[in-house]
């Protein structure tokens, strides 16, 4: 879990979900607000439900050792087809949640807007095809020259600093690209970061 975060510094907290207890479940279920039990109990897929309760867990296990506070004491107001929002403790953190396969991660940052992407590196997709419909022939065809191996990074850094940018929700000062076996990791923020993210794989240890 990070540390308390330097001025200029973000951290990205990531844990494979395959690794959590039916029993660490039950705990964290009672780390949702109301809305977001609503929406967690909404979930028809295993895997997506998961997703949901695992990223809020991680990121309310992270803040709440940031800021030395109850993990249960933090309050997200859930937003339709937005990121949710702090609302307890007043003057938090920035962060940003994402998710893809059987990973989760949250990003934190105590003076900038942050927007996560991580994308699980599928061998089997064809990253041609979804290269055209995205970003266009161009794109592809310069795809297309890279030998498989290389296409393929290629086109998930690519796709994972859209996705980031997107939830960014502002013009970005900087993008970085974090290196992880499985994964394509970017991270972009309002503001440029003077030193490296910190990438933290995390157990998420009941209490």
């Amino acid at each position: 879990m990070p540390p308390a975060l330097p001025s200029n510094g973000a951290s990205i907290c990531l844990l494979d979900i395959r690794t959590i207890a039916v029993a660490q479940l039950r705990q964290y279920e009672t780390w949702l607000g109301p809305a977001e039990a609503a929406r967690y109990a909404g979930f028809v897929r295993p895997l997506r439900r998961r997703q949901f309760l695992l990223g809020r867990a991680l990121l309310r296990a992270s803040m709440g050792e940031m800021l030395e506070v109850a993990p249960e004491s933090i309050a997200l107001e859930e937003r339709p087809g937005q990121a949710p929002r702090l609302l307890a403790p007043a003057g938090g953190p920035y962060f940003s949640i994402s998710h893809s396969g059987h990973w989760v991660a949250c990003a934190l940052s105590g003076t900038t807007r942050l927007g996560l992407d991580i994308e699980l590196r599928d061998s089997g997709r064809d990253v041609l095809a979804l290269a055209r419909q995205a970003f266009g022939a161009a794109v592809a065809a310069d795809l297309e020259k890279l030998p498989q191996e290389e296409r393929r990074q290629a086109f998930y850094q690519r796709w994972s600093e859209a996705e980031a940018r997107y939830k960014l929700g502002m013009d970005a000062g900087a993008c970085v690209t974090l290196a992880h076996a499985e994964l394509s990791i970017v991270l972009c923020s309002a503001a440029p970061l003077t030193r490296a993210p910190v990438l933290l794989l995390s157990g998420l240890a009941p209490d």
